[in-house]
């Protein structure tokens, strides 16, 4: 992929995005969707409890994500998905060869914390 001036962001874009660290507290499968997706409840801290449909079936069983921090986009519009009001984006590394991997702090943060 070339990335090419247009494409290039400036440091004021990336502050709009909000990413913060959450844990997952439930984790059930999403019946409705079309491809295999679980239905996360993930605990933000100061911003509450949130919703979100991931597709990271491939590697993550639902007993495993339990308690298990991940990093969420939070000022996206919430997105009706497969049944489920997704208000959150978790966000995961994509590719051929490894599927989808949930990206996470290597160390315990608190719940909420910034991704700077």
């Amino acid at each position: 992929m070339i990335i090419m001036n247009q494409d290039l962001l400036t440091m004021q874009d990336f502050l709009k995005v909000q990413m913060h660290v959450g844990t997952v507290i439930e984790c059930t499968i999403n019946a409705k969707a079309r491809k295999p997706a679980y239905v996360l409840s993930i605990d933000l801290g100061e911003f509450g409890i949130k919703q979100s449909s991931a597709q990271i079936t491939e590697h993550y069983q639902p007993t495993d994500l339990i308690g298990k921090q991940v990093v969420t986009v939070i000022n996206f519009p919430p997105k009706r998905v497969a049944g489920i009001k997704s208000q959150v984006l978790v966000l995961a590394s994509m590719s051929d060869d490894n599927g989808t991997i949930l990206l996470q702090p290597t160390h315990p943060v608190t719940n909420g914390s910034r991704i700077a």
